[in-house]
């Protein structure tokens, strides 16, 4: 590809996420609460979704309702969830991200997915509560089918998806997760950070806790 033609593609990108990024820019109670129902369906006890035992080793858990892929000579994505990491036995009040992700190459059709993304490691939280944290790049990623880990069996990430209440299959490799200052300061009243909301065990909003009690549920076993 030339760099005039990859330049071309990449102001395609840009203003693909921007127009992502306004059809995402949603209620933050609605968001809540849709993060809460695709956790409830993907941790249910059917075996098709989060496996027990996966989110029982899961440090941090970040749902993003409505992932929003675009399509035209690139691929991109956007969307806006919450992300909540073990305090103890218990669940941190959540803090807001955004996921994006951007591809060069030809792309069929756009879609809207839900995704859930577990972190298995403790070490990688301070990197995920930071402002940016790239998928493939700061830590190993698989797809997890809810049965088994595909591609790298030492993946410290795992994620799970649906589309149309089917479960998919798809890559997560470069797509950045972000600090969602705007979605904080909705929920918090303030300016907060991430790690300030998990590290500090700020308490959870009313709106907050319905999501919050179905990480605690699919964990108390």
């Amino acid at each position: 590809m030339s760099w005039s033609r990859r330049g071309s593609c990449l102001v395609l990108v840009f203003a693909m996420t921007a127009v992502l990024r306004v059809a995402a820019a949603d209620d933050t109670q609605a968001r809540l609460n849709s993060a809460a129902t695709v956790l409830n369906k993907l941790t249910d006890s059917s075996g098709h979704g989060i496996q027990p035992e996966q989110l029982a080793s899961a440090d941090c858990v970040a749902v993003i309702p409505g992932f929003k892929k675009g399509a035209v000579i690139v691929g991109v994505g956007f969307g806006r969830g919450f992300i909540s990491c073990r305090n103890g036995a218990n669940w941190s009040a959540p803090g807001a991200v955004t996921l994006e992700s951007a591809s060069l190459g030809v792309q069929i059709g756009g879609e809207k997915m839900d995704i859930v993304i577990l972190s298995l490691d403790k070490e990688l939280r301070s990197k995920l509560l930071s402002d940016r944290f790239t998928i493939g790049s700061d830590a190993s990623a698989a797809w997890g089918n809810g049965k088994s880990v595909h591609d790298d069996p030492n993946a410290k990430i795992l994620f799970f998806g649906q589309t149309r209440g089917a479960f998919a299959g798809f890559g997560l490799d470069g797509a950045t997760l972000k600090a969602d200052d705007s979605g904080n300061k909705a929920l918090y009243g303030k300016s907060i950070t991430n790690n300030e909301i998990v590290e500090s065990q700020t308490h959870t909003p009313g709106v907050a806790q319905p999501f919050v009690a179905i990480l605690t549920s699919g964990t108390s076993h």
